[in-house]
């Protein structure tokens, strides 16, 4: 099937805003709709261009079709379509397919059913990626009923792609927060004699992480673990923040020993979690021996591992730690980020020790540009130093050349003046 050029299906898009002219209007009837006046009018000019002047071969109007539907005029698709099969021209399966999701975009479901029926009941084999957005417009819009409508009807035409479209449709239940449909469509699944793959498995953990309980999410894991399907990175960090966001630090630190610390596929990531768990109650003793631990293992540190040490070290005014942590940094080539800057500024403020800051600055490069490296799961145990939240704000004007030593400047002028105030006060 030869499709026409991207330029001949977009050309006419270009032209919706001109005038007709009078020639032009002279072939439209008055009780023609609006919606058709602008199907003939792009179809019109499709025939000036002599894109539209062989009738045996199938015409490709997908990403035509696709357009109108973003803008919202289905409609107009809809005419088009109906006019070029008045006129015998061929219209192919890309075409229809992309038909049928603008329909279900634009909740003309019974249109789009229609076409889906039409495809199923020729025993054509749907394309994957196809049926794939046309259950995310169903899960969008909310209409569960149609996704599992889908199912049932490929399911009863037992196609190899099956296996997919149930992945499809967890994912579909999943993400809308709708757990018993996802939970049902999983059993089902595997009733069928399918397995379940990493990727559904570890979905169905972030799934259970963001909308469950913990109870129904640690449940879900269990079941991952007996499967013999490793939890990998996304599934890891949702239970993890599942755990920081109910401030259960404990259970923290037990699932990821339960992962495995010395897993080496997910990076830092484990080992940094784990830290966190301790700096979040700034157990700084616990905190340092499984530093020691992860060193010993065989793992570098890297700017997230120093960065949840040295917010704990400055909230906690530890500055002699501070620098020792600086220094490994600096043995690591871990270059700091605003957060490692923040962490110095916010400590020897806090000790009024304002005067000695270009001391503890000394052996950094405050001309670099700024910028924030560290892992944001951090931030969400920890929060953002004052410093810190102070120089986003100020780099929001991105018009200047920010450095960290013109950062810090205002930042300590702002200190030393509210100060002023509070004094005078």
């Amino acid at each position: 099937m030869e499709a026409l050029p991207l330029f001949s299906v977009t050309r006419p898009l270009y032209l919706l805003g001109t005038p007709i002219s009078k020639r032009f209007r002279v072939y439209f009837q008055q009780k023609d709709s609006p919606d058709r006046v602008l199907a003939r009018k792009i179809l019109w000019h499709w025939k000036q261009d002599g894109s539209l002047d062989n009738h045996d071969s199938y015409i490709n109007c997908a990403t035509l079709i696709r357009i109108l539907s973003r803008k919202k005029l289905p409609r107009v698709a809809q005419e088009l379509l109906l006019e070029m099969k008045s006129e015998g021209y061929l219209l192919d399966n890309s075409t229809l397919s992309a038909m049928m999701l603008c329909y279900a975009e634009n909740s003309f479901y019974a249109e789009a059913e229609a076409i889906w029926d039409e495809i199923l009941n020729h025993s054509l084999v749907p394309d994957i990626q196809i049926v794939s957005e046309l259950i995310d417009a169903y899960g969008r819009l909310e209409h569960f009923d149609k996704v599992t409508r889908i199912l049932n009807q490929v399911s009863s035409r037992d196609f190899n792609l099956l296996p997919e479209i149930y992945a499809l449709a967890i994912s579909c239940f999943g993400k809308r927060g709708k757990l018993e449909m996802m939970e049902n469509t999983l059993k089902e699944m595997v009733s069928r004699g399918f397995s379940v793959d990493s990727a559904t498995g570890n979905a169905f953990i972030i799934y259970y992480s963001v909308f469950g309980s913990l109870t129904q999410m640690e449940a879900a894991y269990g079941r991952l673990k007996r499967s013999r399907i490793l939890i990998e990175r996304e599934g890891i960090r949702a239970m993890s923040f599942a755990y920081m966001k109910e401030k259960k630090f404990y259970n923290l630190g037990e699932f990821l020993r339960d992962v495995g610390l010395g897993r080496r596929n997910v990076g830092n990531l484990l080992w940094n979690l784990l830290l966190l768990s301790y700096a979040a109650n700034f157990k700084m003793k616990s905190l340092q021996r499984e530093f020691l631990r992860m060193v010993e293992a065989g793992f570098h540190p890297d700017l997230t591992t120093f960065n949840i040490r040295a917010l704990a070290f400055s909230r906690m005014s530890l500055l002699w730690d501070l620098h020792v942590s600086l220094e490994h940094m600096k043995h690591e080539d871990v270059v700091p980020d605003l957060v490692t800057y923040g962490c110095v500024v916010d400590a020897y403020l806090d000790k009024r020790l304002g005067r000695n800051l270009d001391f503890a600055l000394r052996k950094m490069n405050v001309n670099d540009s700024p910028l924030v490296s560290t892992d944001p799961c951090v931030f969400e145990v920890l929060g953002k130093g004052d410093f810190h939240s102070s120089s986003e704000a100020f780099m929001e004007f991105e018009w200047k050349n920010w450095t960290y030593e013109k950062l810090i400047a205002i930042y300590v002028k702002k200190k030393y003046r509210s100060n002023q105030i509070f004094w005078n006060y």
